[in-house]
């Protein structure tokens, strides 16, 4: 299982990511039709915290992570939950509380960077992703994360380069898709403009089917620049297969 809890509101991803440390207890390795079942009063709090913010149950999640020993990953999954709720002032003073006990901790950093990003805050957040990246520079999610706030500010060249970086640690950063992910406010236009940069960098990387499988969302998302898309040399080898004749096609963009 990978470290990766979730994010904030965000322009460029779809969401942004927020992180807690991997569980190592019981509630790591229960069984998936025991884990359906409300957990056990037998259970270490932090366990049953655990299992609760998997499946989606947040104040459930805080109620047993407040009976749980006072320690830096406690609070900073606190804040996570808090978080889910779209409290973000609660979540930011949790991941605060993390972060005074152990101050070189990159997920709380993580995690509060997502709390200002949220509030568009975007430098304060920048700072705190750079440097949580700093103290575990192999975090694709904190690259990502990174990236997607140096595009809030307008700095596209420097938020491709966190994105490819992102990209060369975890092909599938972009992709996750579970109670561990806040979709943050994001129009359509900026949703499609992030999905084209993706596959764009896919392509560049030469994973032509992910590339494709981007560019068919951000065509959903209602890209439509025909011109730009004709003339992009990311996607030359793309350009002359039938899958993007049919896609092209699909969307009325030939």
């Amino acid at each position: 299982m990978r470290n990766r809890w979730l994010v904030a509101g965000q322009l460029f991803l779809a969401a942004a990511f927020l992180l807690h440390p991997q569980s190592s207890g019981a509630a790591a390795t229960q069984s998936p039709s025991w884990a359906a079942n409300p957990p056990s009063r037998a259970l270490l709090p932090e366990d049953a915290g655990d299992l609760f913010l998997a499946r989606g149950e947040f104040v459930e999640a805080i109620d047993a992570y407040s009976r749980a020993p006072y320690d830096a990953a406690t609070l900073n999954k606190i804040g996570v939950a808090w978080h889910h709720l779209s409290a973000v002032s609660q979540a930011r003073m949790n991941y605060e509380r993390a972060l005074s006990l152990r101050p070189n901790f990159p997920e709380a950093l993580n995690n509060l960077g997502a709390t200002y990003f949220a509030q568009k805050q975007y430098g304060q957040a920048i700072r705190l992703y750079r440097r949580a990246l700093q103290l575990s520079p192999d975090s694709a999610v904190t690259a990502a994360n990174l990236g997607t706030a140096w595009f809030a500010e307008g700095k596209s060249g420097r938020g491709l380069e966190a994105y490819r970086n992102a990209l060369s640690m975890d092909p599938t950063v972009f992709d996750l898709d579970s109670p561990q992910i806040i979709n943050g406010p994001i129009t359509d236009e900026d949703r499609a403009r992030q999905d084209y940069c993706i596959a764009e960098l896919f392509a560049q990387m030469g994973s032509q089917d992910r590339a494709l499988d981007y560019l068919r969302k951000a065509f959903a998302a209602g890209f439509k620049d025909r011109r730009h898309l004709a003339q992009d040399p990311a996607f030359a080898t793309l350009r002359t297969t039938a899958d993007y004749a049919s896609l092209t096609g699909e969307f009325r963009l030939q």
